[in-house]
């Protein structure tokens, strides 16, 4: 992987050839992608629990990218980025305001979905000057009913997976009805598009801490929401196993003016099984 870019080189919307970039910040060294138009006001991508660069939908990410900078990235011990996966979110944001700040970005939108959610939260909450606009995903605020549940429900439903010899993201992010097998197949192969210079996958130990991190965020006091100035829109699916959709209602209510969107017969991958309806949502949002 490369850390600089070369001139002039042609615009790529397409996530499955993002270049992959590297830097080096704090002792960490970060693994990011990159796609999209340079200039103004980037769009970072904050991912999901045991996820590397290899898990964004492309049906997601390349519509956004149109018209912007995108990058997405692996949090620090995560993926082909160096270190330790920390034990808390709060640290967590650190290492993303480390790398973004690392970048030369004073300013970002955020693009979350679940565990990248809380991030973002916790980043939003201490960084306030940073983030323009926030789409929060899939996810809840720090205290939220059951979130320290998301263990149980993880290996669970890997189990789940190994004996049907599925993709765990089949059972984690969809109902398991007619409408929702076929969205899991769809998605888990629209991740397999990218077929060079793929991601290192996450490390069991790194998968483990996440999940303690997110069982401590779950067990913990919540943020002040109310103090959250930028514009937000929240979206989920209407029945999220891991990140209970009453949560995506609860981040509505908490944050002011925020935008919520619930999508029917879905579960935490919502907006992957409706991304022909989210994905354009989201760009018109965070263009305005």
């Amino acid at each position: 992987m490369s850390s600089t870019g070369t001139p002039n080189e042609p615009v790529i919307t397409s996530y499955a050839h993002a270049p992959a970039r590297t830097v080096t910040a704090g002792g960490v060294t970060y693994a990011y992608r990159e796609l999209g138009p340079k200039g103004g006001v980037p769009v970072v991508f904050f991912v999901h629990l045991a996820a590397t660069l290899d898990n964004w939908d492309p049906r997601i990410i390349d519509p956004v990218a149109k018209g912007r900078h995108v990058i997405a990235f692996d949090q620090r011990g995560v993926g082909a980025s160096t270190g330790q996966v920390p034990d808390s979110i709060e640290a967590m944001a650190d290492d993303a305001y480390t790398f973004i700040t690392a970048l030369g970005f004073d300013k970002i939108d955020v693009f979350s979905f679940s565990l990248g959610g809380f991030i973002a939260q916790a980043l939003v909450v201490t960084h306030p000057e940073l983030v323009r606009k926030l789409v929060l995903t899939g996810t809840g605020p720090k205290g939220g009913k059951d979130i320290d549940k998301v263990a149980g429900t993880t290996y669970g439903d890997i189990l789940r997976a190994t004996l049907t010899r599925s993709d765990p993201k089949e059972f984690l992010f969809f109902n398991r009805n007619t409408t929702g097998k076929p969205a899991a197949r769809a998605f888990v192969n629209r991740l397999k598009e990218r077929t060079a210079d793929r991601d290192a996958k996450i490390k069991t130990k790194a998968f483990q801490t996440q999940l303690k991190a997110i069982k401590k965020w779950g067990r913990s006091t919540p943020h002040d929401l109310s103090q959250v100035a930028q514009p937000t829109l929240i979206a989920n699916g209407d029945n999220d196993r891991m990140v209970p959709s009453v949560l995506s209602e609860d981040l509505h209510r908490r944050i002011k003016d925020s935008e919520l969107i619930i999508y029917p017969d879905s579960g935490h991958g919502g907006i992957f099984q409706y991304h022909q309806q989210f994905a354009p949502l989201a760009v018109e949002f965070l263009a305005r």
